[in-house]
């Protein structure tokens, strides 16, 4: 232990305490998922298709496109 000091090494861990602050809390609560609607609608989904959630939002994935239905139809969706 140097002298004058009274700890020997930092103990810190990212992200904790958990207080309004910290950058990893900051990070954690400001990094969601956007889902933006394109104007590219079908009327079925192609073969394939897996059905999943964002953000608790159902959506369809299609290779590397993804879908959402609605109003009957589905419409191409971006996640970002």
């Amino acid at each position: 232990m140097p002298f004058g000091s009274f700890v020997s090494e930092a103990q810190a861990v990212v992200g904790r305490p958990a207080t309004p602050g910290s950058v990893a809390g900051v990070a954690r609560r400001t990094t969601r998922r956007v889902i933006r609607r394109s104007a590219v609608y079908v009327a079925a989904l192609p073969t394939g298709c897996v059905r999943t959630s964002v953000n608790g939002v159902v959506i369809w994935r299609c290779g590397g496109v993804y879908y959402q239905p609605y109003d009957g139809r589905y419409v191409v969706v971006y996640i970002d």
